[in-house]
């Protein structure tokens, strides 16, 4: 089954709670707190360019990078309606090839956890790390060992928004720190329903894990806040929100 393709075109509607402008804001904030305001930003995992368009919006120049096409389309098609010129690429973060190198870069809600491999993970980085220039800061979050346990674990969901409703299943691994996600998508044409399906997986990584790949990678952490605050993290903190800087070429 191909990752992201039905999900694609329900995500603004099951991910309308989500106020990018705020978060983009923070980021933002973020960035001149430490320092490294960007000109030129890698959004990568972009999806449909929530990101991407409000740092536009900011007057940020931004590089919107994801691995599914849908994902892009759709990022293409809210650009054409908010008006913002931001180049969207389709790769894979442990293969990102941008056409020079960048003063920012981010990754948000999650989207590191989808790269269960953790030599991918380090690939990843280690992409992002080569095409950001030497003291510019790469920000990102990911989901806790403690969301996937105790909250994510073996747990179901109900998402209704107008015109879809989705049914979100979880297999939570403990050894290996993967919840295995199965969507049920259903959506209603004509006075019946129509149902399809998605199956995905995000991966719980320790402190120690990511402490040694972004060092291994060049880039050192700055600082850690409890989800889009600028509070530190808890034993319950659920987001983690990490900056980091890129210390050597």
């Amino acid at each position: 089954m191909k990752a992201y393709s039905g999900f694609a075109r329900h995500y603004d509607r099951l991910m309308d709670d989500v106020d990018y402008k705020a978060k983009a804001a923070y980021l933002l904030k973020l960035f001149k707190k430490h320092g490294k305001t960007p000109t030129l930003l890698l959004d990568l995992a972009c999806g449909t360019g929530g990101f991407s368009n409000q740092m536009a919006l900011q007057g940020v120049e931004v590089i919107g990078v994801d691995a599914s096409e849908e994902m892009l389309a759709c990022a293409r098609e809210n650009s054409a309606l908010l008006g913002t010129d931001v180049l969207y690429l389709c790769q894979r973060a442990e293969k990102l090839d941008l056409y020079g190198t960048v003063d920012g870069a981010i990754c948000c809600l999650d989207s590191l956890n989808h790269i269960t491999d953790i030599n991918n993970l380090r690939r990843a980085l280690s992409r992002v790390s080569l095409f950001l220039e030497k003291g510019g800061l790469f920000i990102f979050d990911v989901n806790t060992v403690y969301k996937h346990k105790a909250v994510l674990a073996d747990n179901t969901f109900v998402i209704e928004r107008e015109g879809v409703y989705c049914v979100w299943q979880n297999r939570f691994n403990e050894k290996k720190l993967i919840t295995d996600i199965y969507l049920d998508f259903f959506t209603e044409n004509d006075g019946l329903y129509e149902r399809e399906s998605e199956n995905f997986y995000e991966r719980a990584y320790t402190d120690d894990e990511l402490n040694g790949i972004l060092a291994e990678c060049g880039l050192e952490i700055r600082a850690v806040y409890d989800d889009y605050t600028l509070s530190p993290p808890s034993e319950k903190t659920e987001r983690k929100i990490y900056v980091t800087e890129k210390i050597r070429n």
